[in-house]
């Protein structure tokens, strides 16, 4: 049984319907291994090919059958006397359902609950105000002084766009992003390149594999850091002192050396401590006499706009908040509560940890789906990822099934165990550089969100389950 809070399926891609809406990872790795997409129109599709996509997919399956639509999980509660769970949903018009499961595996994401920081004045504001992954498509932006908070991912995509009908864009920066101008980004797949996926024998296997050591592996020894480099608050070693110099040369050139807008984009930074952002039309935006780009962050939010940290107010009819997701909230706002009566929330307490990001002591019996550390913040796909899950997670329902038992629970030493190598990989990597603030880590400065492996080693760890890393029982307490 698969319960989904919203009307279809899709996840991420059926929630951002933001104007130029599209991933950023390569679609040909971007997609399932079992089922090809020869026929991509892009080699970065945008939100609507992704979605029908899935949704294709979900169908040949016949998922839909045993999916229900419209209904949020509220509450997981392992019951010790029968173990298994209960869980309670509530449907579109507020009823509530309780079922029981002997397992629940969740599949919520890291990036689908929007955060829109608390600014003062924020509910003073008289036009519209969205965040872009609630895009109110009922507010016509054509001619219109529009805010913009943020300059993240979506930010990058949809701005230029909208920059094409607002009559003032004023976008504020908190932070610069590290940017990639990358040709393919916005060309098309010529029937040659459809012709060969499609008919040529393993071409297709080769050209994924392509994709993913480029865009993934390939790029991994560059974001450690080398004790003996001479510049480390800038970059980490040769390599990445070479990807830093290549997009500043890139940006210099989009820009047409514009070092008005150069001091504003080029981080201080090493590249990839925080998410690596793609050109969207992004440079060429960003020179429009209507597009404003403030290198400041948000002091308060007034009736008529939004007021910088100098103090000067910008004014607006819309404000469009492109502030991220509450990331670190793992599985929030379900409760669950677990063998031990407490809650997954104050177990890990903005911290979460799990084993191979996939389960933790105290709460048998439930599995994550794209959980703590499996974020790919070094490029990659998060597809890629979930099959290595689904295949690790089959095979322990596999070995419980045939052991007899009916819980199943990590213990403890192999969690910590885990966990204290994953910190150990993470303090000589990038994400971890002192002085920049990303949304990798929690309130302690603890990555909480990335995966320190390479795919491939990600892809040996999950390959086959060692079931002595758990206890498969009847009871609490086995011997």
């Amino acid at each position: 049984m698969i319960l989904e809070k919203n009307p279809a399926l899709g996840g991420t891609w059926y929630e951002n319907t933001y104007p130029a809406c599209g991933v950023d990872t390569p679609n040909h790795f971007y997609s399932y291994s079992f089922e090809p997409n020869a026929q991509w129109s892009g080699f970065y599709s945008k939100r609507d090919e992704l979605y029908h996509y899935i949704n294709d997919v979900a169908t040949k399956y016949n998922l839909l059958e045993d999916t229900r639509l419209n209904t949020e999980v509220i509450s997981l509660t392992w019951q010790e006397e029968t173990q298994h769970w209960q869980v309670v949903s509530r449907d579109i018009d507020g009823n509530e359902t309780l079922d029981t499961a002997n397992i629940v595996l969740s599949a919520v994401g890291q990036v689908n609950r929007p955060m829109v920081p608390e600014f003062a004045g924020k509910t003073d504001f008289q036009g519209p105000a969205f965040h872009s992954s609630q895009w109110d498509h009922g507010v016509d932006l054509a001619g219109k002084r529009v805010v913009v908070i943020g300059t993240g991912a979506s930010a990058m995509q949809f701005a230029p766009e909208i920059a094409k009908a607002v009559s003032e864009l004023t976008i504020f920066q908190r932070s610069a992003h590290w940017i990639r101008i990358l040709p393919d980004y916005h060309r098309q797949v010529g029937p040659g390149k459809q012709w060969l996926l499609t008919h040529v024998p393993f071409y297709r296997n080769w050209y994924r594999f392509k994709l993913f050591w480029a865009y993934g592996d390939g790029i991994w020894d560059s974001i450690h850091t080398d004790p003996d480099w001479p510049h480390p608050e800038r970059s980490l070693n040769a390599e990445n002192e070479r990807h830093r110099q290549v997009y500043i040369r890139n940006l210099t050139e989009a820009l047409n050396g514009d070092q008005a807008l150069l001091d504003k984009v080029i981080p201080d930074y090493p590249p990839f401590a925080k998410r690596m952002l793609i050109d969207n039309h992004w440079c060429a935006a960003l020179q429009q006499e209507n597009v404003h780009l403030l290198a400041s962050g948000v002091s308060r939010v007034t009736r008529q706009g939004v007021v910088d940290d100098s103090g000067i107010e910008h004014e607006a009819d819309v404000i469009i908040y492109a502030t991220g997701f509450q990331a670190h909230q793992f599985l929030w706002p379900i409760t669950v509560t677990g063998a031990a009566g407490k809650t997954l929330a104050d177990t890990w307490n903005d911290d979460a940890r799990a084993y191979l990001g996939m389960s933790t002591p105290d709460f048998p019996n439930l599995f994550f789906f794209y959980g703590p550390n499996t974020n790919l913040g070094h490029g990659g796909s998060l597809i890629f990822h979930i099959e290595c899950q689904a295949r690790y997670i089959a095979q322990c329902l596999i070995g419980l099934i045939e052991s007899g038992q009916r819980r199943m629970e990590v213990r403890q030493d192999p969690h910590d165990e885990y966990n204290a190598r994953v910190d150990a990989e993470h303090n000589r990597m990038v994400w971890t550089h002192p002085g920049v603030n990303n949304w990798y880590k929690n309130r302690h400065g603890r990555v909480v969100s990335n995966s320190p492996w390479r795919l491939v080693d990600y892809w040996h760890m999950t390959h086959t389950p060692n079931l002595h890393d758990y206890r498969l029982s009847n009871t609490q307490n086995p011997p």
